[in-house]
């Protein structure tokens, strides 16, 4: 770490999504101090885009929260391994919208809580769409799924409707896509 010491770390708690653990650190002016660090593996966030331009969104409940909330398919490999993110983002494509698709393209990538987590996040846009069936698992028998116009999904992000910050990075990354000067509504060239 650029001018933070480790000096010893242990884990103070683990499941099959994140592992806990605990750093004590030496600062650079020579303080000693912990941080608290959640780790978790990588994550795929897929947008999923048809040729109109509408986005496909997943709705379920957020434990966290205490509330459903929209956001883009997601996921990470089961018990925190890790997994090639390009294969992890056409599983959970298909996983939790049944969707296959004939063309996924990188992004980008984001850190998706940097203050407090080691994860980070691999964005993929998925487009030439064919529809299946979903497979989801069981602790996602709850989600719905639905399309969004670029309009109907802007209104939303505006509206607090869309609050996830994984989504909005990926919608950013996705109007970014688009060249310089040409962020605007997806799929409508300007």
């Amino acid at each position: 770490m650029a001018g933070v010491e480790t000096l010893n770390s242990r884990q103070v708690y683990a499941n099959a999504w994140i592992s806990v653990r605990e750093d004590a650190v030496r600062r650079p002016d020579g303080s000693e101090g912990i941080y608290a660090v959640i780790d978790r593996p990588t994550v795929a966030i897929v947008v999923p885009r048809a040729d109109d331009g509408s986005l496909h969104l997943v709705e379920q409940f957020r434990y966290p929260l205490g509330a459903r909330r929209w956001e883009f398919p997601m996921g990470t490999a089961p018990d925190r391994a890790e997994q090639d993110p390009a294969e992890l983002a056409v599983r959970e494509l298909a996983e939790e919208t049944g969707l296959t698709a004939g063309r996924m393209e990188h992004l980008g990538t984001i850190d998706v809580a940097a203050g407090m987590s080691s994860q980070r996040g691999h964005v993929y846009l998925a487009t030439d769409l064919t529809e299946g069936t979903p497979h989801r698992e069981h602790t996602e028998q709850d989600m719905r799924t639905s399309w969004f116009t670029a309009d109907e999904f802007e209104a939303m992000v505006r509206d607090g409707g869309l609050p996830d910050a994984q989504s909005l990075a990926a919608f950013a990354l996705l109007q970014l896509s688009r060249g310089p000067g040409r962020a605007g509504t997806p799929g409508t060239p300007r």
